[in-house]
């Protein structure tokens, strides 16, 4: 069976002390620190389940199928200045209901999505995943675009009803996340990105996770490890290029 890798914050090299590794030790440290913690895994998927609409907040187990996302708005990147805010709000079973704010410096009609990484950045951190999109909604300056098809398991250029600057997707991404079997804390690994990353690539991203925070890899970046403080107050380095904005997470799901 695979073996979920992720890093022990103990274990990552810091600012200072350790100039002398390159960059591919740095990494290879991170891949052996991975197995600490966790057991053999397999990808978690919402399987069969009847997709629900996102309702960000606390996990209580059920989501209403008629439930709107509740993230407050709040000023600072994808709301007044232009970036992209991701809130992910997890559930027991891996999955995560995830809003994304978009605020772009110029209006496009046509919004390309992708997926998180389902493998390719994430060797020596994850096993392969099956990430998928299901119940998106889309909002282009605040008028709701029609949708052909709310499930996204692949890149997928989407046609807004009007040239937007402002954008909210609210979807379920299922797929995403290992969960450690046996464990008594529900441990997981995921690995997460916007689906809009894509729209512009210089695009300062801001990713949040609203419970069970652990520790956050960026493998795109050059100092890999992107969390700042301390758990329970652990959140991961705001205004990271959109381009580079996949964050490998760990973290303790609902139970």
């Amino acid at each position: 069976m695979p073996v979920l890798r992720f890093p022990a914050r103990e274990l990552l090299p810091g600012a200072s002390g350790v100039e002398d590794l390159s960059r591919t030790a740095v990494r290879m440290m991170a891949a052996v620190a991975l197995t600490l913690g966790l057991s053999a895994t397999a990808a978690c998927s919402t399987g069969g389940d009847t997709p629900v609409a996102p309702s960000p907040g606390v996990d209580t187990g059920s989501v209403s199928p008629t439930s709107e996302p509740t993230v407050p708005v709040a000023p600072g990147t994808g709301m007044s200045k232009p970036g992209i805010r991701l809130v992910a709000v997890p559930h027991k079973d891996g999955s995560f209901d995830i809003t994304e704010d978009v605020l772009l410096p110029e209006a496009l009609n046509i919004l390309q999505v992708q997926l998180p990484d389902s493998g390719e950045h994430l060797s020596g951190m994850m096993v392969k995943t099956t990430p998928k999109v299901t119940n998106l909604k889309i909002v282009a300056d605040d008028q709701p675009v029609p949708l052909e098809e709310t499930t996204i398991n692949r890149q997928a250029d989407i046609p807004l009803t009007i040239a937007a600057t402002q954008l909210r997707l609210t979807y379920r991404l299922s797929g995403s996340s290992v969960i450690s079997k046996p464990s008594t804390t529900n441990r997981a690994g995921a690995a997460i990105r916007p689906i809009s990353s894509a729209a512009e690539g210089t695009l300062p991203t801001s990713v949040s996770v609203t419970s069970g925070l652990l520790n956050a890899v960026c493998p795109l970046l050059t100092d890999i490890r992107c969390a700042v403080g301390d758990p329970p107050n652990l959140a991961i380095q705001p205004d990271i290029p959109a381009s580079k904005a996949l964050v490998v997470l760990q973290l303790n799901l609902p139970r």
